[in-house]
C-alpha cells in the first residue's frame, strides 16, 4: 500500500502510526490532527508520520483512511473530506460503538463511498501520542462489523491489516457489537466513573479524606475512570438503548445483594461470591488477563 491516513493522532492513532511503519506496510503515513498540544508532541516524540494541514490533500493521496478521533466527530470530518472521496478508498475507524455511527455514516457519506467498521479492543485510561506503542495491539481482539452492505473486499483487506497489526480478528454485525461491549465494556467504565463519584460525594459529606486511605478496589476503578470523558461521552450516547439495558441488570443485581446482606442470608450472598468467581478463571484462561496479583503492574 502507497499511503495510509490516520485521523486524530492520540493513543491508538500514535499506536497504529508506529505499527504501520514498523511493518512497513506503507510507503507513507499521513497524519492529521487539530490538536496543537498532539501536534507539537507528534514532533517531539519524532513519530514517523507526516503531519498534514490541509485534510483534503492527503485523502486524494491515501489509500486507507483511519478515523481515530471521538465519534462524535465523525459527521464534522465526513462532510469536510467528502470531494475528495472515491469508491476506492478503503475507510475505517476504532471506535467502541457502531449502531448509531453506522446511521451517522450512512446519513452524511458521499454515495459509493463504503465505510467498514472496526473496534481494536486495545485501550487504556490514557490519552494521547506519547502513550502510544507498537505492540499495543499484540494479541488483542479487534472486531470487524460486517452488515448487510458491507464490502467484502474491503473487509478482506481489514482482516489482513488488523492481523499485521497484531490483532486477532473476528467478525460480527453492528447489532451484536453493541450488545456484548455495553455489559462487557461499558457498563464497567460507567461503574467505575460512579463508583469514584461515590466516594467524592461521601468524602464531601463526611468531611473525611478519605482518597488517602484508598484501597485496591477504589484504586483499581480510579484508573478506569480517568480514562478520557469525550470518549466515554460519546460512547455512552450512542449506545445509550443498550447501556440502559445494562443498568437495569446491575441495578437488580446490586439491590438482590443489598437484600442478602440486611438479610444476612449467608448461603445465597456465598453463593454470588463463588459463581462470579468463575468469571475470573475463564478471563485467565482465554488469556485475557495473567493470573498474577495487580499492586498497580503495567
Amino acid at each position: 500500500m502507497k499511503n495510509i491516513l490516520i485521523i486524530g493522532c492520540g493513543l491508538l492513532g500514535s499506536s497504529l502510526v508506529r505499527r504501520i511503519h514498523k511493518t512497513k506496510l506503507a510507503k507513507n503515513i499521513f497524519v492529521y490532527e487539530k490538536l496543537e498540544k498532539n501536534i507539537s508532541k507528534i514532533k517531539r516524540l519524532k513519530l514517523p508520520g507526516i503531519v498534514v494541514k490541509k485534510l483534503n490533500n492527503a485523502v486524494l493521496q491515501s489509500e486507507l483512511i483511519i478515523f481515530c478521533t471521538p465519534m462524535s466527530q465523525y459527521k464534522k470530518i465526513i462532510l469536510k473530506i467528502n470531494r475528495s472521496l472515491n469508491s476506492k478508498h478503503i475507510i475505517t475507524d476504532v471506535g467502541s460503538s457502531k449502531l448509531e455511527s453506522k446511521e451517522v455514516i450512512k446519513e452524511n457519506l458521499k454515495k459509493n463511498v463504503n465505510w467498514t467498521s472496526s473496534h481494536p479492543i486495545s485501550g487504556s485510561e490514557v490519552s494521547g501520542p506519547e502513550y502510544g506503542k507498537q505492540d499495543l495491539f499484540e494479541n488483542k481482539w479487534c472486531i470487524l462489523i460486517k452488515d448487510k452492505k458491507t464490502n467484502l473486499k474491503h473487509l478482506k483487506f481489514l482482516n489482513f491489516f488488523w492481523k499485521k497489526m497484531g490483532s486477532k480478528v473476528v467478525t460480527m454485525n453492528s447489532e451484536k457489537h453493541d450488545k456484548i461491549f455495553s455489559i462487557t465494556s461499558h457498563l464497567p467504565h460507567l461503574v467505575a466513573y460512579n463508583l469514584v463519584k461515590s466516594a467524592q460525594d461521601f468524602e464531601k459529606k463526611q468531611k473525611y479524606d478519605l482518597i488517602k486511605y484508598s484501597a485496591g478496589g477504589l484504586r483499581d476503578f480510579s484508573r478506569i475512570a480517568a480514562s478520557n470523558e469525550i470518549m466515554w461521552r460519546d460512547i455512552f450516547f450512542d449506545n445509550r438503548k443498550n447501556v440502559s439495558k445494562a443498568i437495569d441488570i446491575f441495578t437488580k443485581n446490586l439491590n438482590a445483594f443489598k437484600k442478602d446482606i440486611n438479610l444476612k442470608n449467608n448461603k445465597s450472598i456465598l453463593k454470588k461470591l463463588t459463581q462470579t468467581k468463575k468469571v475470573r478463571s475463564k478471563i485467565i484462561k482465554l488469556k485475557q488477563d495473567i493470573n498474577k496479583p495487580d499492586f498497580g503492574r503495567d
